[in-house]
């Protein structure tokens, strides 16, 4: 399993989300509330949502 990390785009604040990628897909997490826990996409999830993120930003 990956570490997580966030976007670039996030800048230096920590009001964003963090990702870890792995085999089946990718956990989400709020950088304010780590100890939260996360959600978990599968991989189908995953690639629509960036695939959606990609298209909207062209």
């Amino acid at each position: 399993m990956s570490d997580w990390h966030k976007s670039s785009y996030s800048g230096g604040t920590n009001e964003c989300v963090e990702v870890r990628e792995h085999s089946i897909g990718a956990d989400v997490r709020d950088t304010q509330n780590r100890g939260s826990g996360h959600l978990t996409f599968s991989g189908t999830e995953w690639r629509a949502f960036v695939t959606t993120l990609h298209s909207a930003s062209e």
